[in-house]
């Protein structure tokens, strides 16, 4: 109580005031309209990040930020040193490393209209009913599309999304935004339609969109037998935790890709336990599902 007291609330006014620059009520409109601009465009600007993989790049950069501010003041010199000498060179790394981000979203930008950028519609776009159910249903459409397509030899690439968002992959096919369905899958690859050739790329409960080209990997010690749908389906596991299935089209075996590794010749039940243990029983998601489960009570 004593500290209170002490307070002198009118020097703590006169000091914001003269930090704000207050000449009167209009003043202070033009503050709360600054921050509120500013506050937006750094919104949009997130959520426009974190639809590609600059997203974790940027957690490591704040994390070397927050790394060397509690080096300095923990007195760790050597680490605070190398740290500072780091985020240097940061401004540059960033045009190197996002240089198609900082593009691609510049284009968006143009696109879009005034309508769409004053568009608040991404804080309400969480469906939180039924999550495991639409999950488990996601999963045997892609198993039976899968067993299908293996039967008529057909080739297939299907990649499923998790954390790491892969928007700039999405952003060089054809973008469908369709329920997921084994019928539209097999319809999808089967050999002379348009968008056969490529893979198609699977966000939350949606397809989201087909032809997709991947990266492929640069390990060497891959077999011969591989072709440019498991390259493809190991590099893009290995930029990202996504999830890759491949149908091959000379044997028609059913190949499963994560984390940059390749387990072949599935069957049914083992392509339905891999797909079971990677999207309903890791840590990451059992957490997001619970949190679903209580913001929906």
């Amino acid at each position: 109580m004593d500290i209170i007291n002490n307070i002198n609330f009118n020097d703590l006014i006169q000091n914001f005031a003269g930090y704000i620059g207050y000449t009167g009520p209009i003043s202070v409109l033009q503050v709360i309209i600054d921050v509120g601009i500013v506050s937006y465009v750094i919104y949009k600007i997130v959520v426009l990040v974190k639809e590609t993989r600059a997203w974790q790049l940027i957690k490591g950069i704040l994390f070397i930020l927050a790394a060397a501010e509690i080096s300095r003041r923990l007195g760790l010199k050597t680490i605070a040193f190398i740290l500072d000498k780091t985020i240097q060179y940061v401004a540059i790394a960033l045009v190197v490393l996002f240089q198609p981000e900082l593009r691609r979203g510049l284009e968006q930008i143009g696109r879009r209209s005034l309508r769409d950028f004053f568009s608040f519609k991404d804080f309400f776009n969480i469906d939180m009913e039924n999550i495991r159910v639409q999950k488990t249903a996601i999963i045997e459409e892609i198993v039976k599309a899968c067993v299908e397509l293996s039967k008529t030899y057909t080739g297939a690439l299907i990649v499923i999304e998790r954390n790491t968002k892969i928007g700039d992959i999405i952003n060089t096919g054809t973008q469908i935004d369709s329920n997921i369905s084994s019928e539209l899958l097999i319809n999808i690859f089967t050999p002379n339609t348009p968008l056969h050739d490529g893979a198609v790329i699977i966000r939350g409960n949606r397809i989201i969109a087909a032809a997709c080209f991947l990266p492929l990997t640069d390990n060497p010690n891959l077999s011969k037998e591989l072709g440019t749908r498991h390259r493809a389906a190991l590099g893009i596991t290995e930029i990202s935790d996504s999830i890759a299935v491949v149908v091959s089209e000379e044997s028609g075996k059913i190949s499963f890709a994560l984390n940059g590794g390749l387990t072949r010749n599935l069957t049914p039940d083992t392509l339905r336990k891999a797909l079971n243990k990677s999207l309903l029983k890791d840590d990451t998601w059992n957490k997001k599902l619970s949190l679903w489960k209580v913001r929906s009570k």
